[in-house]
C-alpha cells in the first residue's frame, strides 16, 4: 500500500471510514462480520482508520477499540466529537445533537477515549462546527486537549475555507475532512486551496459517492428505513436515474484502465494531489479489496480530463443534502 503524509503521521494512501459498520445505511453487519472486515483492512496495509462518537451513538468507537486495540501502535486512529447522541428524545432516547461548547467537547473526548480503549487519539476532529459557538472557542478547548495529551492533532469536518483559517490561527489544523468525489466537487471552490496554503491534509469521505460510483445500480426506491440516503436529493429516484447516465464515462475509463468504477473514482482522487486521502467505507470484504486496489490504478491526464468534464459542476442532479442538513454545515457548495 502506498503511503501518504497526514500531519506527523505516515499512513496508507487509502484509509477506512468505519461508519458503515455501525451507522447510516440500514442494518449494520454482525460483530463477527465487522471484525473480519477491520482485520482484513489491517492485513491489506490500511493504517488510517476513521470513526466518530456519532456513529451508532458510540457503538462504532467500541467496535474499533475492541478489534484494533491490540494493534494500536500500527494504526493512526481518528475520531470526532461535537456531534453526538444525547438523551434529548422522548423517554431519554438518544438523538443527534451538534454541541461545540468547550465543556461538551471535553465530555466527548473523555467518552471516546473510554470507548476506544486508548489513552490518546491521534487525530481528533470537530465533527460539525456549532454555529452558536465561535470556532475559536471550540478549537481553543481542543488545543487544551492536545496540551493535556488526550489527543495528538486536530481536524475539522465540513467547514469552509474561512472557518478553517480562523481555526488554524488558534491551533494548527492537521486535516480537514469533507465529502469529495467526482460527483461532489465542492472542495474545489475554495477549501482545497486553503488547505494547501496552510499545509493541511485533505481527507475525502464518501469518495465513492455513498455507493453511486460503483458497478452496482442501487435500488433507491427501496432503501432501508434507516438509510440516510433516503433524505438526500441526489438519491431520489428521478435524480438518481438521470445521474446514472454520467457513469458511462467512468465505465469507459475503467475499461481502458482495467479498473472497476469504484477504483476509477478513488484513483481520480489520488491523482488530484498527494495531500488527498480518501477513506471509503464498506461492509463487504470484496468491496474492501476492490477499493484498496485503486492504489495501483494509473489514469492519464486525458482520462482525468474526461472524467472531470463528465462531472462538471451542475451536471449532477440534486443537492447532496436536504435543506435542513445543509443549514447545519459550513461549506461552499455548487448549486445542485
Amino acid at each position: 500500500m502506498p503511503q501518504r503524509q497526514l500531519g506527523p503521521f505516515q499512513v496508507s494512501a487509502i484509509g477506512l471510514g468505519c461508519m458503515n459498520l455501525s451507522h447510516a445505511y440500514g442494518q449494520p453487519p454482525s460483530f463477527e462480520a465487522a471484525k473480519a472486515l477491520l482485520e482484513r483492512a489491517l492485513d491489506q496495509g490500511v493504517t488510517l482508520f476513521d470513526t466518530a462518537a456519532l456513529y451508532g451513538f458510540g457503538a462504532n468507537e467500541k467496535l474499533v477499540g475492541q478489534v484494533l486495540g491490540p494493534h494500536r501502535q500500527r494504526i493512526t486512529l481518528c475520531s470526532k466529537g461535537g456531534m453526538t447522541g444525547q438523551p434529548t428524545g422522548a423517554n431519554g432516547a438518544l438523538q443527534r445533537v451538534i454541541d461545540g461548547r468547550p465543556e461538551s467537547l471535553r465530555r466527548d473526548v473523555e467518552a471516546s477515549l473510554q470507548r476506544l480503549g486508548t489513552d490518546v487519539i491521534d487525530l481528533y476532529y470537530l465533527h460539525r462546527w456549532d454555529k452558536q459557538v465561535p470556532i475559536e472557542d471550540s478549537v481553543g478547548e481542543m488545543a487544551r486537549l492536545v496540551q493535556e495529551g488526550k489527543v495528538r492533532t486536530l481536524g475539522l469536518s465540513e467547514v469552509s475555507a474561512a472557518t478553517l483559517r480562523r481555526a488554524h490561527a488558534v491551533h494548527p489544523i492537521t486535516a480537514l475532512q469533507t465529502e469529495y468525489s467526482l460527483w461532489t466537487r465542492n472542495p474545489e471552490i475554495a477549501v482545497l486551496d486553503a488547505c494547501r496554503a496552510l499545509g493541511v491534509a485533505f481527507v475525502a469521505f464518501s469518495p465513492v459517492a455513498r455507493g453511486y460510483l460503483t458497478d452496482r445500480v442501487l435500488d433507491v426506491a427501496h432503501f432501508d428505513a434507516k438509510d440516510i440516503r433516503r433524505a438526500m436529493p441526489r438519491f431520489l429516484p428521478g435524480n438518481y436515474a438521470a445521474n446514472l447516465a454520467l457513469l458511462e464515462t467512468v465505465k469507459a475509463v475503467g475499461a481502458e484502465a482495467g479498473a472497476s468504477v469504484a477504483q476509477v473514482a478513488l484513483a481520480w482522487l489520488l491523482h488530484r494531489g498527494p495531500d488527498i486521502l480518501p477513506i471509503p467505507g464498506t461492509t463487504s470484504l470484496a468491496h474492501l479489496d476492490d477499493n484498496l486496489g485503486a492504489a495501483a490504478v494509473t489514469l492519464s491526464p486525458e482520462q482525468m480530463a474526461r472524467l472531470e468534464a463528465a462531472f462538471a459542476p451542475g451536471a449532477v442532479q440534486g443537492t447532496r443534502y436536504n435543506s435542513a442538513t445543509q443549514a447545519e454545515i459550513d461549506t461552499e457548495e455548487f448549486a445542485g
